[in-house]
């Protein structure tokens, strides 16, 4: 199957064979005819699948069948870096076309909100934002949404993650009901189902297996104590051949302690967390995208948002919480078909939640054996764990539970 197969725009087309698309994957297979028909998407597809495109042709095909021009689509994504790549990629299909999009998000300067203000009054084409600067815009008297004809929602469950559940449904309430409405999201908690009965009609559901980590990426994990992780990252980038890394740590704090550690050892690497300004963001993705920074130090929202060809590995400095983090994680190696490594440490703590991981995948990742210069790490045994555990935390001998009788 090819994109001509969807009698999309000529103009489309050409856009497509310049930016190098050849065949179109499953979730475009299956979402751009149903999209094409003006039907309610709600769609459940990891990142990495080819999703943006899958909601952005249909759109700009039926956009370019029409001479009104008018704010017509408005895309709704968590992080500013997803608005970013979403609006950049519309920039590329949308190239021979006239179609004209812009980026909506906080944490720029006051320049920054008059020209995204003027933006939106004057009506691009389509906005990207993010629902926090979206709604300040609108509290502020910015309502150009009369003609809108396509809301869609990316990313959704990360965006309830981050509490923006109330944010939706108040932008929501700016909209014509009279709208075609698309659903986007990696996964599908009861959570979302309630957000889509709200603001959808009579969906079609799209559903692209999730959870399983491309085949071209060699998953490895080390069982270590939390002293040993420094000796082994030093010795997977002494050790391991690599042109750019992207390192997970689960907190904010923690990516802060690895940038310090970086700098002790004289290696560039780059902490990439909320508490920078938006240009210092900007000019980190933009130095590693050009290859002229290969480590990037980051939190799960990164995972989200980064989207960058030849990664060739990540590395987890601590299992995440949600095992499908660790496949939204490790998703940013082995993109497009290639081949990368994803190594992940394991202390003693994260065993069960490990494990969680390989229940997800359906497989075990390989247990790597430790460099003989960072001694002897603890064992896998998450269940052996979880009952040591129970009878550490029970308190005095365990006693036989009764009930008192009372007369009648």
């Amino acid at each position: 199957m090819t994109f001509s197969d969807f009698r999309l725009d000529s103009r489309l087309l050409e856009g497509l064979q310049s930016m190098g698309f050849e065949k179109p994957t499953p979730i475009q297979q299956q979402a751009i005819p149903v999209i094409l028909q003006n039907k309610d998407v709600i769609a459940c597809a990891q990142t990495g699948t080819g999703k943006t495109a899958a909601y952005i042709l249909p759109v700009l095909h039926k956009m370019m069948q029409t001479s009104h021009r008018h704010l017509n689509t408005l895309v709704i994504a968590p992080t500013r870096e997803l608005v970013q790549q979403i609006d950049q990629q519309i920039e590329g299909f949308a190239y021979f076309t006239g179609i004209s999009s812009i980026p909506v998000y906080g944490g720029g300067d006051g320049a920054a909100w008059d020209q995204q203000k003027k933006a939106l009054q004057q009506g691009a084409d389509i906005v990207v934002a993010t629902p926090g600067r979206l709604i300040a815009l609108l509290a502020a008297g910015t309502t150009v949404f009369d003609h809108l004809q396509h809301l869609i929602l990316d990313e959704a469950d990360r965006m309830l993650d981050m509490g923006f559940y109330d944010d939706i449904v108040k932008i929501v309430s700016y909209l014509p009901k009279e709208r075609q409405t698309l659903l986007f999201s990696a996964t599908m908690p009861p959570k979302i189902r309630a957000l889509a009965s709200r603001i959808l009609r009579q969906p079609e559901e799209i559903n692209i297996a999730i959870a399983k980590p491309a085949a071209g990426i060699n998953q490895q994990a080390y069982m270590v104590y939390d002293a040993q992780k420094e000796k082994l990252l030093n010795h997977i980038l002494k050790t391991h051949t690599w042109n750019s890394i992207l390192i997970f740590a689960s907190t904010k704090e923690t990516v802060k302690k690895l940038d310090a550690l970086f700098r002790r050892a004289g290696i560039t690497a780059r902490a990439f967390h909320s508490d920078l300004e938006q240009t210092e963001r900007e000019t980190i993705l933009r130095a590693f995208k050009n290859k002229q920074l290969s480590i990037i130090i980051g939190t799960d929202v990164l995972s989200r948002g980064i989207d960058v060809e030849g990664i060739s590995m990540v590395i987890n400095w601590d299992v995440p919480p949600d095992p499908e983090d660790y496949v939204h994680r490790i998703g940013r190696t082995a993109r497009a078909e290639t081949t990368g490594t994803a190594i992940t440490f394991v202390n003693e703590r994260d065993q069960r939640r490990f494990q969680g991981i390989e229940n997800l995948i359906g497989y075990p990742i390989p247990k790597m054996p430790l460099p003989a210069e960072c001694g002897e790490g603890p064992v896998y045994s998450p269940q052996t764990r979880r009952e040591e555990g129970f009878r550490k935390n029970r308190k005095g001998p365990r006693r036989k539970h009764f009930r008192p009788r009372f007369n009648k």
